[in-house]
């Protein structure tokens, strides 16, 4: 089997690849380690910036985000009882689309398919070989052989635990990380939002996240202890400690209801550099991870799509390669401005367990900056609808 370009990864960064490179008369086999089922089952944020909406225009998977989706023009920040607005439109002229990353996935898969595009799912033992040379391919195992995919470029769209970032050798891979020292318990209910934007709460008794998928299915989010397990909490205790960390106001309106899932995600920051290796190319959480606070996970990933597509498409159609020969430093360059966000916005809404008197002031006092200070407001809008590509 060939192709132009091998994707390793199935999620919505693999498939968005595949369905831009296809918009531009370019080959590509997406291998994926699960099924179809299992991909679309995954529970994700739904936070879209303006630069992800653009791209699923560009890929032609824009129309249903445009009928389902909502816009936000803001966002609300809670500190105790006090909460005020970050208004995105009035500050940059630009809002962001809530719309579920399930969804994004769907649309994807469905273009994929309407195009006949070729996506295998339940690929075990996916190597890359020969990432150094002009000729890499791909093994895999599916249906009990051994495949063999040769390809001129690997796009490892593969995740944290996927292969591809090993391949690259670790005399020439830097890795940063920072571990937060707690999680996010977050719950699922088939109940109305309790607000029209989401509420980012920060209260003594931890950080909270009201959000939502749409008018009859949200999303909340508490802080929690690492050693928690999602069985240590029952929906009543859940409801009880998510109504004392939002204000007073948000908490007599919220309607509650059975859980239809609830987890518990660890938060940590993590960038691998660099992000290409011979002839392979790391996009989202392969190279890179952020806290979950602003949701940014999938906007940088889509921001690794945007740059290695131009990049591989100016190469095929142009015969210019100075996109791929400065894809890592062009999408490293973006990304640690993210990281910037992520880590600043996870330390000003969350209770730290080492945090001392002093800490917890100049916590407080950066909220009230950023409440009466409208270039503070601006600086934090620019990031949360996303920097530009």
């Amino acid at each position: 089997m060939r192709t132009q370009v091998a994707i390793i990864g199935g999620g919505p960064s693999g498939l968005l690849l595949s369905q831009l490179l296809h918009s531009a008369g370019i080959e590509s086999v997406v291998l994926e380690r699960r099924s179809r089922d299992y991909v679309l089952s995954r529970i994700r944020a739904g936070v879209l910036e303006t630069g992800l909406v653009d791209l699923m225009h560009e890929a032609g998977v824009g129309d249903r985000m445009e009928r389902e989706g909502f816009v936000h023009d803001g966002t609300l920040l809670a500190n105790g009882n006090e909460q005020f607005r970050i208004d995105f439109k009035a500050l940059t002229g630009r809002h962001v689309m809530v719309y579920g990353q399930t969804e994004v996935t769907r649309d994807l898969y469905e273009a994929r398919d309407a195009a006949g595009g070729t996506v295998i799912h339940e690929c075990r033992g996916v190597k890359p070989h020969d990432l150094d040379t002009a000729a890499p391919f791909v093994t895999f195992l599916h249906d009990g052989k051994v495949n063999r995919l040769d390809c001129d470029f690997v796009a490892g769209c593969d995740g944290y635990h996927g292969p591809s970032r090993q391949e690259i050798p670790t005399a020439e891979r830097t890795e940063y990380e920072k571990t937060y020292p707690f999680g996010w318990l977050g719950v699922l209910s088939e109940t109305p939002p309790v607000a029209d934007e989401l509420i980012y709460a920060n209260s003594e008794r931890g950080f909270a996240l009201c959000s939502m998928r749409n008018d009859s299915l949200s999303r909340y989010y508490i802080q929690c202890d690492l050693s928690d397990s999602p069985d240590d909490w029952t929906d009543e205790m859940f409801w009880d400690e998510l109504k004392r960390r939002i204000p007073e106001e948000a908490a007599d309106r919220l309607v509650t209801g059975p859980s239809i899932e609830k987890s518990i995600a660890p938060l940590r920051s993590f960038v691998c550099e660099p992000m290409r290796w011979g002839r392979l190319f790391l996009c989202g959480d392969a190279a890179h991870i952020v806290p979950p606070t602003g949701a940014k996970g999938l906007n940088t990933a889509a921001s690794d799509v945007h740059y290695l597509f131009n990049a591989l498409r100016h190469f095929y159609h142009d015969r210019d390669d100075e996109g791929l020969e400065k894809y890592s430093e062009t999408a490293l360059a973006r990304i640690w401005k993210t990281e910037r966000f992520s880590w600043w916005f996870s330390s000003l809404m969350h209770r730290y367990p080492d945090q001392s008197g002093f800490d917890l002031r100049m916590q407080q006092a950066e909220l009230a900056f950023l409440r009466d200070n409208e270039a503070a407001q601006k600086a934090m809008a620019e990031s949360y609808v996303g920097l530009p590509y």
